[in-house]
């Protein structure tokens, strides 16, 4: 079995688990987040922790099994803490502003972007070179993320773009004459 799925799940407090079938629901204080479980992997609820076993020892079966660990420990980050992504705009006259349910991109084209904002993310603009993406599911906010970001991503020469927090872009040097 998967050195990852013998680690199992801790449950924090207020966070609730059920097993419908095939089908895990985790519901907390930021909301409900549910998985299908492949057939081959087998969940078992501990006291305050989820249990990942596989009633067979073949690899896949092992591999899928640490999947399904990794999966529902990001269900509980969510429903419990949530996740974030922050990025940056870096450029002169890049702004960004957030206005109910779509993100105005003022990116130096021609015409102003709109993103519109995809059910369950919420979006922030504490400044205006600065974009906060909230969600509980991972998947999601790491997705509207890269959405945002491949809009105008950061080239190589003089850094203008939009990045991710702490990004680091690789510089190259001007052509000689």
């Amino acid at each position: 079995m998967s050195r990852v799925a013998k680690v199992p799940v801790p449950l924090p407090k207020g966070v609730e688990f059920k097993l419908d079938g095939r089908r895990a629901v985790v519901k907390g204080p930021k909301g409900e987040l549910s998985l299908d479980i492949d057939p081959s992997v087998e969940i078992a609820q501990e006291g305050a922790e989820l249990q990942i076993r596989t009633p067979g020892q073949e690899k896949p079966s092992g591999a899928m099994a640490g999947t399904v660990r990794a999966l529902l420990a990001n269900m509980v980050q969510g429903v419990s803490e949530g996740f974030q992504k922050k990025l940056e705009l870096i450029g002169v006259g890049y702004r960004a502003q957030a206005q109910g349910k779509v993100l105005n991109l003022t990116l130096g084209f021609s015409h102003p972007v709109a993103y519109p904002v995809p059910e369950g993310i919420t979006i922030e603009t504490p400044s205006q070179t600065e974009v906060l993406v909230k969600g509980i599911d991972r998947q999601k906010v790491g997705q509207v993320a890269a959405d945002i970001r491949r809009y105008r991503p950061p080239e190589p020469y003089k850094g203008k773009g939009v990045r991710y927090s702490g990004e680091r872009v690789v510089m190259k040097e001007a052509k000689k004459k």
